[in-house]
Formats: C-alpha cells, sequence, structure tokens
C-alpha cells in the first residue's frame, strides 16, 4: 500500500478550544473550495484534541492554504499546519471498533467477486496459451513432415534431381 502524503488534506495543529470545525473552515475557504473539515474529538472530554483537517478539492488550492496559514495565528495560538499523513489504523477514520461488523460487508464481496474473475481470467488465459502451445507443435511436426516428404519426392521426381544438379553446378 501506498503511505504517501495526501496532498489535497491538511493537518492543522495548535487549535484553540473556542475553534471548532465552522470556523476552521472559516480560516481556510479564502484559499479555494473545501471538501471537508474534521476536528477528531477526545472520547474522554468531547472536545476536539486541538488538531484538525481540513481537506481541499484542489492540490493547489491545498498548498496555497499551507503556505499561508503555517505559522498564523487563530484565537490567540500559533497554527502548525503540514500535509496529513494517511491514517494508520484499520478501518477508517475512527478504526473497527467504531463501526458494526456487517459495514466491510460489501466491500468483502466485492473483492471476492474481483478474486474469483481474476482467477477465471487467468485460468481463460491459461487454457488458451496451452491451446496456442499445441497448435504450434501440430504446425512444426507437419512442417517437418511436409519437408521429409519433399525430400522423399525429390528423390523420385526427375525434374527435382535436375534442378538439385543445376544448383550444384552453378555453386561449383
Amino acid at each position: 500500500m501506498n503511505q504517501g502524503v495526501q496532498k489535497n488534506t491538511l493537518y492543522v495543529g495548535g487549535l484553540a478550544e473556542e475553534v471548532n470545525e465552522s470556523i476552521l473552515h472559516a480560516a481556510f475557504i479564502p484559499f479555494g473550495d473545501i471538501k471537508d473539515v474534521k476536528t477528531p474529538l477526545d472520547q474522554a472530554t468531547q472536545k476536539h484534541r486541538s488538531f484538525g483537517f481540513v481537506t481541499f478539492l484542489e492540490r493547489e488550492d491545498a498548498a496555497a492554504a499551507m503556505d499561508n496559514m503555517d505559522g498564523a495565528e487563530l484565537y490567540g495560538r500559533v497554527l502548525t499546519v503540514n500535509y496529513a499523513l494517511p491514517e494508520k489504523i484499520k478501518g477508517g477514520e475512527q478504526g473497527w471498533a467504531a463501526q458494526p461488523i456487517w459495514a466491510d460487508a460489501d466491500t468483502w464481496f466485492e473483492r471476492q467477486q474481483q478474486e474469483e474473475e481474476m482467477q477465471r481470467l487467468q485460468a481463460e488465459n491459461q487454457a488458451a496459451m496451452q491451446e496456442a502451445e499445441e497448435l504450434h507443435r501440430k504446425k512444426m511436426a507437419e512442417e517437418r513432415e511436409g519437408e521429409k516428404d519433399e525430400e522423399a519426392n525429390a528423390k523420385d521426381d526427375p525434374m527435382a534431381k535436375a534442378e538439385a544438379e543445376v544448383l550444384k553446378q552453378n555453386a561449383a
């Protein structure tokens, strides 16, 4: 899996307690269209954990926002703005524990169907390759048989003997 940087999602750190998703959205909207704003909550206090994520529709907008907002002040706190790294936990943004057991069922069935389709295509491809190899072997065998027949016919055919003698004389 590619663990690269997500170029249109920004990590925004150093948020004051008063900052919510709408304030964060308002602070970053001057740089371009925003797809999503998230401020993950601390499960114990139900307050945000002093950081958030802003996802822009365009990478260029995210780059402009990062260049202009990194080190800027919001509600008296200096912001740290970088490209967001992909999540390390499985199961999406909240992890497997926050999802119902059937949440992965659709993707599991899709993956199973894709695997079965790949196996079917590989089997078809392998059968076609074997058939092509067999055809090639038969053709080569027929050609060898044809060469033997020609040699045998050449020994009995007076015209073929005459042509062979002329060729030998020309070569000498």
